[in-house]
């Protein structure tokens, strides 16, 4: 694993809480954001997936 794929996991997991945390105290705006951090860890993981591939480690 390369770093854009550890930072991307992290996004979106951590995404993923914001959301839900967001969803059980009624937090419409943390829930957007929330997806939007697993949005954007997604993108960075395939980046990263993407930098494996051209490196030759897949």
């Amino acid at each position: 694993m390369n770093k854009d794929q550890i930072k991307g996991k992290a996004k979106d997991v951590g995404g993923k809480i914001q959301e839900k945390v967001g969803e059980a105290v009624g937090n419409r705006q943390a829930q957007r954001e929330g997806v939007s951090n697993q949005a954007e860890g997604k993108v960075q993981e395939k980046v990263g997936d993407a930098k494996d591939i051209v490196k030759g480690n897949r």
